[in-house]
């Protein structure tokens, strides 16, 4: 298995030459005549989803958020004061990743950024207790919070017009508090 940093060289290295950003393809310079930091590397890593949202040439922001479905089993049987406490510290983590991220990908609300996906999935699912459902309701839970995260219902879509981070993610927190309900909903109805 290769480092962390390893794996962002090989991510960069082979990302494509165009990407969907806003709904639209951009084209954009490949990053590998750059000389990035190891901290550089460790925020292109956490933004993208562990790389997946570069590795990824259709929806990266979905393979991205992937690593917070891994983050939702493992927070999940803690105390909710434990998961709120979590999720509090992952969306002040959130910010100063996805600002950086931008700056090195050089796109704004660049598509391959998945922190504020899946270091904030954690909330879609606060409080129901995954670990003992069937595999296929985590499923169904990150499909209801992708399918709201694209379909970004007021006021989540105007957030994203928030400078640098801020923009980046609180349109997902937004998202991840619509998709809350649903999916306790989902849960009381079908597992209850």
């Amino acid at each position: 298995m290769l480092p962390a940093s390893g794996a962002v060289d090989i991510c960069l290295i082979y990302t494509p030459r165009h990407c969907q950003c806003g709904g639209k393809m951009v084209k954009y310079t490949p990053m590998t005549g750059r000389k990035y930091t190891l901290a550089d590397k460790l925020c292109i890593f956490l933004a993208t989803g562990c790389c997946l949202g570069l590795a990824m040439p259709f929806a990266p922001g979905t393979f991205g958020s992937l690593p917070g479905v891994l983050l939702a089993y493992f927070l999940a049987p803690a105390p909710i004061f434990a998961q709120i406490a979590c999720a509090i510290l992952l969306l002040a983590v959130c910010v100063p990743i996805c600002t950086k991220a931008e700056t090195l990908l050089g796109i704004r609300d660049d598509g391959r950024i998945a922190a504020d996906e899946w270091m904030l999935f954690p909330i879609a699912v606060l409080g129901i207790p995954v670990h003992t459902l069937p595999w296929w309701a985590m499923a169904l839970f990150f499909a209801v919070t992708r399918i709201v995260d694209i379909i970004k219902p007021p006021p989540a879509y105007a957030l994203q017009r928030l400078p640098a981070g801020w923009g980046v993610m609180l349109d997902d927190f937004a998202a991840n508090l619509y998709s809350l309900v649903i999916n306790w909903a989902l849960y009381l109805i079908i597992f209850q």
